[in-house]
Parts: C-alpha cells; sequence; structure tokens
C-alpha cells in the first residue's frame, strides 16, 4: 500500500522520536523534533495562503534547516522545487517562473540572486530567509515559521498521482526540464535503496556533501534517513579535510560522493585519510567511476564503494553494486529491488544479453512525466520503459554496464567511438587526475577525438605523452587528434563535468555563435 512521504515520516518519527535525524556538534535534530518544526513549516504556509499542489522553492545549503523546510513543504500539500545553488541568476528566474512558485525559502548565503530574481517572480503568496534578511526583500524570518503555534493542514494526498517534487535537469540544450517525481516514486525508491545497500535503521549515519538539491542527495542522503530511521551529518560545501573531520567528529557510517570527490579525497594525507575509519563503505554516483580510481581507493582506504546509477526522472536510483555480492568494476551494478531494467534499440524492442543498446527503466520510482511538457514526456518512454539516455549492456549475470551517453559517442570514420573507453585509458597514466573526452566536427572523417586533462598536482605532463600514452593503448580511430591540458574541467553542483560546456568552448574556438 502506498504512502505519502508525510505519511511515511510520521510513522518512523513516532518510531525513532528520540533518535537524532541530523548529527550537529552544537544543535543535533532527532525526529520528535523535525516532525514538530516541519508541522510548523506547513502550518505557516497553509497560514499565507497555500494550496495543495502550490509550488515551494527550495534555494539553500546543506543544512538542518534545508530537512525542515523539504518536508515542512510537503507537508503542506504543495512541491518542493530544489534549486541548483550553482547555476545563473538567468537559470534560476527561469525555473522559478517556469514552475509558477507560489513561495520562496532561500538561504542567507543565496541573498544575491534571490535579490536579482524576486521582480521577476508573480504571484508569490510568502517568502521566507534562513539568516538575515535583505533590505530589498520583504521575507519573512524562517526562525519564526519555526515558532508558528498552529497544526499542519490534514491533507487528502493521492501518492500515486499527487506530485511531492519537481527537480529540474540540466539538459545537453535548450532549457531545464522538470521531472515530476510522486509521493509513490520518491517512498518507494528509498525502499529500494534501503534494500540494496543493506542500511541499518537505528545505527547507520550517512555524511551528505552532496548538494541536497541534487536528486542522489535528496533521496538517498534525506529522505532515505528521514523515513527509515537513519540519521545524517550535513556538510555545506566539499572541503576533504573539513569532510574527515566531520566524519571523525559524527562517527558518520556511510560516505556518498560523486568520482570527482572520491579522486580529491584520495590525495588526503595520512592523518586525514586515517579519519574514515567509521565508514563502511562508499556508494558512488552521479558519473562513470574510472576502474583506476576505484582500485586506488579501495586499496588505500580498505572502504568498498558501490557504484551506482540513475537520473533523476527515476526518482534517481535505479541500480546499485551490491554490498553483500560480488561487485564488479567498471559496472553500475545490478537494479534495486522493484526495479526493471532492459537493453532496447532504438524502435524499442528489447536486444540480447550482452548487446549495446539504450538503458531503459520500469517501475514505481520512473516519474509521472516532465512539468508542462507533455511531447518531451511521451519521447521519453517506450510505453512503460524511460529512456534514460545511456548507452549500455547487461551481462549474463545481470549486471548492467553503461558505455556512455548516447549524445557523447563520437563517431569517427563512420566508426563508434565510445568516450569513456578513452577515459578509462587517460585515467591509467599517473600523471592524469581527471580526464574528460569529446568529439568534435571534422570535415574528413565526420568527427574527431579531443581530450581534456587535468594533471595530478606537482606532475607535469605534455600533449605529446599523452598521445603517446594512448597511441599504446587504443585503436586507430580512438587516438585523441587533440589534447589539451587544464587547471580544471567545468562541473555542476554534484562534481559531474560538463562535456556540454567542453563542446560549446570548441565552438566558440571555430567560430561558431
Amino acid at each position: 500500500m502506498s504512502q505519502s512521504i508525510p505519511e511515511a515520516f510520521r510513522a518512523a518519527a513516532k518510531q525513532y522520536a528520540d533518535q537524532n535525524i541530523v548529527w550537529h556538534p552544537e544543535s543535533p535534530l532527532n525526529f520528535a523534533q523535525l516532525d514538530q518544526d516541519s508541522d510548523r513549516v506547513a502550518a505557516a504556509l497553509h497560514a499565507r495562503g497555500l494550496q495543495q499542489g502550490d509550488r515551494v522553492a527550495l534555494y539553500a545549503i546543506n543544512d538542518k534547516t534545508f530537512v525542515q523546510a523539504y518536508l515542512g513543504i510537503q507537508k503542506a500539500g504543495c512541491v518542493v522545487v530544489p534549486v541548483n545553488l550553482l547555476i545563473g541568476v538567468d537559470e534560476v528566474a527561469y525555473v522559478l517562473g517556469n514552475a509558477k512558485i507560489s513561495a520562496f525559502i532561500y538561504h542567507a548565503a543565496m541573498t544575491e540572486k534571490a535579490v536579482a530574481v524576486k521582480d521577476q517572480l508573480e504571484g508569490l503568496k510568502a517568502t521566507a530567509v534562513i539568516g538575515d534578511a535583505h533590505p530589498e526583500i520583504q521575507a519573512d524570518s524562517f526562525s519564526d515559521w519555526l515558532s508558528v503555534e498552529a497544526a499542519a493542514p490534514v491533507l487528502n494526498l493521492n501518492p500515486e498521482e499527487d506530485v511531492a517534487a519537481i527537480l529540474y535537469t540540466s539538459g545537453t540544450t535548450g532549457n531545464p526540464k522538470g521531472a515530476m517525481l510522486t509521493h509513490h516514486n520518491l517512498v518507494s525508491n528509498t525502499q529500494s535503496v534501503k534494500q540494496a545497500l543493506g542500511l541499518q535503521s537505528g545505527k547507520d549515519r550517512l555524511l551528505v556533501v552532496l548538494p541536497m538539491f541534487h536528486s542522489f542527495a535528496a533521496t538517498v542522503g534525506i529522505l532515505t534517513p528521514c523515513l527509515h530511521g537513519l540519521s545524517i551529518t550535513p556538510v555545506p560545501k566539499f572541503d576533504p579535510a573539513l569532510v574527515s573531520d566531520m566524519i571523525a567528529s559524527s562517527g558518520a557510517t556511510i560516505f556518498l560522493g560523486v568520482p570527482s570527490m572520491y579522486a580529491v579525497v584520495n590525495r588526503l594525507p595520512d592523518e586525514q585519510a586515517a579519519k574514515f575509519k567509521t565508514i563502511r563503505f562508499g556508494v558512488a554516483g552521479g558519473a562513470a567511476m574510472p576502474v583506476e580510481l576505484l582500485k586506488s581507493f579501495e586499496s588505500r582506504y580498505g572502504i568498498p564503494i558501490l557504484e551506482g546509477d540513475g537520473p533523476t526522472e527515476c526518482s534517481p536510483v535505479t541500480c546499485v553494486n551490491p554490498f553483500d555480492g560480488e561487485r564488479k568494476a567498471g559496472s553500475v551494478g545490478l537494479p534495486v529491488p522493484n526495479v526493471r531494467m532492459t537493453i532496447r534499440d532504438l524502435e524499442g524492442q528489447e536486444v540480447s544479453t550482452g548487446e549495446m543498446g539504450e538503458i531503459c527503466v520500469a517501475g514505481p520510482n520512473v516519474m509521472k512525466g516532465y512539468w508542462e511538457l507533455p511531447e518531451a514526456t511521451a519521447e521519453t518512454f517506450f510505453g512503460e520503459w524511460l529512456r534514460t539516455g545511456d548507452l549500455g549492456y547487461i551481462d549474463e549475470d545481470g549486471y548492467i554496464f553503461m558505455v556512455d551517453r548516447i549524445k557523447d559517442m563520437i563517431i569517427v570514420n563512420g566508426m563508434n567511438v565510445y568516450p569513456r573507453q578513452i577515459e578509462e585509458v587517460l585515467h591509467q597514466h599517473e600523471a592524469v587526475l581527471e580526464a574528460a573526452v569529446v568529439g568534435q566536427p571534422h570535415a574528413s572523417h565526420g568527427e574527431i577525438v579531443v581530450a581534456y586533462v587535468v594533471p595530478v598536482e606537482g606532475h607535469s605532463v605534455t600533449e605529446a605523452k599523452i598521445k603517446q600514452f594512448c597511441k599504446e593503448r587504443l585503436g586507430q580511430h580512438q587516438l585523441p587528434r587533440r589534447v589539451e591540458i587544464r587547471d580544471g574541467l567545468p562541473k555542476n553542483a554534484s562534481g559531474k563535468i560538463l562535456k556540454r560546456e567542453l563542446r560549446k568552448e570548441g565552438e566558440v574556438e571555430r567560430g561558431i555563435n
């Protein structure tokens, strides 16, 4: 029987009332307090005229206030719209306008952008600031909302139909699309996550440094603990020394990260690395984990990394390597409980074991659709199967291997080239910290391979050396024709390398506006 998020959370809060849900050295928050605080946020929204189904933007850093607001919005029967902290003012304005928000909760750290977009927001019924208000914005104090003496509204939610969150995904081209996730989508995905990862209620504590507005952190790092009696240690920014200190002080047992985070953590000095001793395992998602990095990290820390995957449209977790079974390097694991995955061709027909095609997903975690985009929604499905846009295959044991994004595939002289295969080779070079490979149009070859490389600190590397390294390990059609050495690569808020930005740079270089 499906439950709404407020129903599932209230049951957990009753069972784990005195247990801390949010760890903080000075002001921890237990389940009973969070239940009360989120009720008050819901009551404050209701008192300001918010109705069931209204959208509420949440523009805030990783902190207990994010959790209080997230649950409070949903207890008001409203739809939470988390806003990416790293996007520019124009994109923030687009997201808030497209979602037609009725209320805006923002953190004082985001005041500059909040001021810049405020005049573009129409029909706002309520605004609240976490921290000190800016004189140019008429806003309530969020702390006052937490003091409201009123009951949360009584809801009549249909978990399978009513939307709990709209998460905006950044496409390769065009404006971001809002994936509508229902209460049932999200609650079912937390159940799948808990079971797949073997998370222990009342014991496990997840370190959440991934931004909470991101789907991975929202489901695995907020909702799963809130609905299943776990606890979290929020960290507002990724600083590897701060992360290790927070693990040591909080006794965190699970680390959530993307590959670029693991690469940086892997370079911590020994005294900081030793502070990871309470961690049972790490979970990696958001981008492909280079096999060499996975082996290096596990060898140094003695901590297994469970690599998994899933798009925002799937709430987002679809698959992960099992905590109590075989872990296959280079694979994103097995489908999590209650989720089905297949590989299909361009016509939507299932292909044979080991054959390459598009990874497709079906299950209770799959989104209702894109907000106000029925045509884009229709294009994303083969019947009940959501098309992920990822190329991959399933082996004889049922493990999923992601080869690349379909849009990232390069065609050289009519031959398919998969950037990830080249990136895996580049990561084998001792002087390479990060690498990204994209295609560039070419008059004679259709496309050529271009590699962007960030060297390890203290190491020098040249284009000629990288090309020679690749020549010894790759086929002629896979060889990078250009290699650019960079100090860093463009990334999104979750640490995923933005290849579209690298392509855009190439277009500018070639005089394309």
